[in-house]
């Protein structure tokens, strides 16, 4: 009796699969044409809405970026601040392509126009009424559908230019325009479908002709009119264009004034969409057949080859996908299967390491250990950018970025280590808040830049003057911090808070003018040995309450409340 191979339990039943399926798929698409059509045309609706949305916010990222990272070049802002026309369409213009934006307007703080890409020879008139360009005279970033003096559609972001002392100097408004042929055209390639631009219900792109002739100019359906423009809502269902039937998609763009002045739409005749389905249909029957018959012929050869390294393969392959990296890949060939496993093993040795390396920190940062890494450098590639990436991500979330020192969920997680040690242990644990005094004045009269570096000075002479290794500051909160004295008692963590504001009362900030070389804090102090039903949020109540009386006894003081 012939004895089944492996490789005959795998041909036997493909081949059988292939015969049963070309037959139901004959008799499926013969009983079910009228409905895979209406399936294909709704799927081709739902794609050309999702392609078209896709686009519109590339165009908004690709303006956002090439706004702010124009708005930060120096030769740019040396050009705008020598009000260099010529310099400024020199710079500018090349970047088009870079960016993937189609102009740019350049103007002063005041709004008046420096110089258009665009339109070179068309300046010095004001587009401070565009929206983008009031956001970024007031500092703001902001992206918007507008409509322009040259450019009637288009998406803009304006981004505000500071001088090199930051002082604001211009605006730069990127944009990428939907109101020409080329933006339609290119649509259409990228849709497979026709293309307009309506601004508001008349057509002024598009690619759809009629008797050879272009159908710009003709109006929107009113009873589509109703629904995008007025209603401001998307629309996707058959419309009747000059005659013809279309299944198509509207898409309103809304400017900054909340008004539908454009909208875009995308479309296909439902022929056209009736032919493809039933060209795709005949192209699959056959196609089918014809691959039936080459694949019984070659399934026997591949299979033969490859079954037995590919199983085992696959079987490693799906462990490391569940989750198990302690894979041993045992394939002894040396052709591309036996390089595959290779590989597969040191990404599963590799995953498990970044993987190990990964929990240990977090684990670490968990109890409060925040200065515990991985090691970016035991990798390589990727690998290496991903554990860049994990380090900075750490960072972002345990340090506080404008000080460098710990944030207030790193001060947290360490408060929750260090409070479990004092109850297991018995020993006094001591918390100091420490506020800059009349901090808010400070930032008021010589501005926050100046605010900014009091905070980083106070930030780095307390850490300094914090000798031992277990003691922890943090930054609690705009000119608030936060230090942690493990096994300190009251006496202890007065003196050390003591140094703290004397040293920062002679600690002198950087600054031009004098009277703002000079800073004071006032700290509030509490000590406890924490008990079983003790609560950490009273113990930071009442040393938040010691700060409180510092503050009230004038300032520049120390203040000790201690629990029992």
């Amino acid at each position: 009796m012939l004895k089944k191979s492996f490789k005959l339990k795998i041909i036997a039943p493909t081949v059988a699969i292939f015969v049963i399926l070309v037959i139901v798929i004959n008799v499926f698409l013969s009983l079910r044409f009228s409905s895979i059509s209406s399936d294909l045309i709704s799927e081709k609706l739902v794609a050309n809405a999702n392609s078209l949305i896709h686009f519109l916010d590339n165009s908004r990222e690709s303006t956002r970026a090439a706004a702010i990272s124009m708005a930060r070049y120096p030769n740019a802002i040396n050009a705008i601040n020598e009000r260099d026309r010529e310099e400024l369409l020199r710079i500018f213009t090349p970047t088009h392509d870079l960016y993937g934006v189609n102009y740019y307007t350049i103007t002063d703080s005041d709004g008046i126009v420096l110089a258009r890409t665009h339109d070179p020879d068309n300046y010095n008139d004001s587009v401070i009424n565009q929206q983008n360009v009031m956001d970024a005279v007031d500092g703001m970033i902001s992206s918007y559908f507008e409509s322009g003096t040259v450019v009637k559609v288009s998406i803009r972001t304006g981004a505000p230019v500071y001088d090199f002392d930051g002082s604001l100097i211009g605006v730069i408004s990127a944009g990428v325009r939907f109101d020409t042929d080329c933006t339609v055209k290119d649509l259409k390639e990228l849709l497979n479908s026709d293309v307009s631009i309506f601004l508001d219900d008349v057509r002024i792109a598009t690619t759809i002709h009629k008797d050879g002739q272009s159908i710009v100019g003709t109006t929107m359906d009113p009873r589509i009119v109703d629904i995008v423009i007025e209603g401001k809502n998307e629309y996707s269902g058959e419309s009747n264009i000059l005659g013809e039937m279309y299944i198509a998609f509207y898409k309103p763009l809304v400017n900054a004034q909340g008004e539908a002045y454009a909208t875009f739409f995308t479309g296909t005749p439902v022929d056209d969409l009736i032919e493809r389905s039933n060209i795709s249909i005949r192209d699959g029957i056959i196609l089918g057949l014809s691959g039936l018959a080459v694949s019984i012929v070659l399934l026997y050869f591949i299979i033969s080859t490859i079954s037995k390294p590919v199983t085992v393969l696959s079987h490693n392959m799906t462990r490391i996908a569940d989750g198990d990296l302690d894979v041993e890949i045992d394939i002894k060939s040396e052709d591309e299967i036996g390089i595959l496993g290779k590989s597969l093993q040191k990404i599963a040795f590799i995953l498990h390491k970044l993987l190990h390396e990964i929990k240990n920190m977090i684990s670490e940062h968990e109890k409060g250990n925040i200065d515990h890494h991985l090691n970016a450098d035991e990798f390589s590639g990727g690998y290496k950018d991903l554990a860049n990436d994990i380090l900075a991500l750490a960072a972002v979330s345990t340090k506080d970025q404008l000080t460098g020192i710990p944030n207030r969920r790193s001060f947290d997680n360490r408060l929750d280590m260090e409070w479990s040690r004092a109850k297991r242990d018995k020993t006094p644990l001591s918390v100091l808040v420490m506020d800059i005094d009349n901090f808010k004045l400070y930032n008021d009269t010589f501005g926050h830049q100046q605010g900014d570096l009091a905070l980083q000075t106070v930030a780095a002479s307390a850490a300094d003057m914090l000798k031992r290794s277990t003691d922890f500051i943090a930054r609690w909160g705009g000119e608030e911090f936060t230090i942690l004295l493990p096994v300190t008692d009251s006496q202890h963590a007065a003196m050390v808070a003591e140094k703290l504001r004397a040293g920062i009362e002679s600690t002198n900030i950087p600054c031009s003018d004098e009277k703002a070389d000079k800073i004071t804090v006032s700290i509030g102090v509490n000590t406890q040995i924490p008990a079983q039903d003790s609560k950490i949020e009273s113990f930071m109540a009442k040393a938040d309450s010691a700060l409180y009386k510092a503050k009230n006894t004038g300032r520049n003081k120390v203040a000790v409340e201690e629990d029992p």
